[in-house]
């Protein structure tokens, strides 16, 4: 039985916002390579964020409805940022250090 540290957790969730696993020795596998390209695509949208958050801070006419919808989406990127962390802090805790190629 394959333990819940050797499962990766994917950048998205389940049903009821449970948290989905793959389970797979293939880097390469096709829902390996979903999750890296949406784990990449996840991480761009939050630094387009963070970006547009600096500007609308800094703009003295940014009105409070903008605000609200652009901390909502702050707060959504962030899960996901977090997710992605999460996923591959245990990638690197579960891997054989002797395996990293430099």
């Amino acid at each position: 039985m394959t333990t819940p540290n050797e499962l990766r957790l994917l950048p998205w969730s389940g049903p009821g916002d449970k948290p989905c696993y793959l389970s797979t020795d293939d880097p390469y596998s096709y829902m390996s390579r979903l999750a890296d390209n949406i784990e990449a695509n996840q991480l761009g949208t939050a630094s387009e964020l963070l970006e547009e958050a600096s500007e609308a801070l800094d703009n003295q006419d940014t009105s409070p409805d903008e605000m609200r919808c652009l901390v909502k989406a702050l707060t959504g990127a962030l899960r996901d940022v977090y997710r992605v962390a999460t996923s591959r802090g245990r990638l690197l805790a579960t891997s054989d250090p002797r395996e990293c190629a430099y």
